[in-house]
């Protein structure tokens, strides 16, 4: 196996960091630093980053229903309570695949296969999410068609895949992007606040009334599902022209497997 992914099998990050890793000289095996990125790892190598043994764990792959309130890190400067709280000691080896802001809610997948971490992660996959959003009035249908051509936001051209209305003041979205806190600016740039932001699905994989901090294995199923995804047709919408972005920014229960300790 080569050592990129054997690195990160051993849940140490995508292939691409674990590239880093190994290009930065902090990967030694049997005892000498390694620096080439096409070096194999024979069985009873022993594999050590910054002195530490490596070894490849069995794949995990959970289901997290994340609740609001809780960052999406392993550990927060700001002593925020983190999804790492409601989580069992053993999970602390995982990595989250994509992040969900504190005020917002729904599925989060961790995972300790780099491999799958950065196809649904990059853009070039372009992996859908859908979400359910509640506006603070109700939503002009007439809107849709701009937030489907794309506006310009603080970090980019955001579009939405599709829109659809589900109540008033409620909407369901899909996307294909990642742009940071994208939902928030969005409908801000259109007038609306956001005041409930919950992802429902992840490609195939929706909620299945996992209640919020709590969690699930994946079945066989549904990550061969994700293994399976594909990369979206290329738009051959012509980009527009980047306009200035408003200087003005969006403001920005649950059943909880250990209690906060505060």
């Amino acid at each position: 196996m080569r050592l990129n992914r054997f690195l990160a099998a051993a849940g140490l990050g995508s292939r691409r960091s674990c590239e880093n890793l190994i290009a930065s000289g902090a990967v030694a095996i049997n005892g000498s630093r390694v620096e080439k990125l096409a070096t194999v790892v024979a069985d009873g190598d022993d594999v050590r980053v910054h002195g530490r043994i490596i070894r490849v764990a069995k794949p995990m792959y959970v289901l997290f229903h994340k609740p609001r309130g809780f960052v999406v890190t392993k550990s927060d400067e700001r002593g925020r309570r983190t999804i790492y709280d409601l989580l069992p000691p053993e999970f602390t080896t995982l990595f989250h695949v994509g992040r969900l802001d504190r005020d917002s809610e729904g599925l989060l997948l961790l995972t300790n296969d780099g491999d799958l971490a950065q196809k649904l992660t990059h853009p070039s996959h372009g992996i859908e999410k859908e979400y359910e959003v509640t506006l603070d009035k109700s939503f002009d249908s007439a809107h849709s068609a701009k937030m489907i051509r794309g506006i310009f936001i603080e970090g980019g051209r955001g579009r939405f895949e599709r829109i659809r209305i589900l109540g008033p003041g409620r909407v369901s979205v899909v996307l294909r992007q990642g742009i940071k806190r994208q939902i928030r600016l969005m409908f801000y740039d259109m007038g609306y606040e956001v005041e409930r932001l919950k992802r429902t699905r992840i490609g195939k994989i929706d909620d299945a009334g996992i209640p919020p901090g709590h969690f699930r294995f994946l079945t066989p199923r549904e990550l061969q599902s994700l293994q399976a995804e594909k990369n979206p047709e290329p738009d051959a919408r012509k980009p527009r022209r980047p306009r200035p972005s408003a200087s003005a920014r969006p403001k920005t229960g649950r059943a909880r497997l250990r209690p906060n300790p505060n």
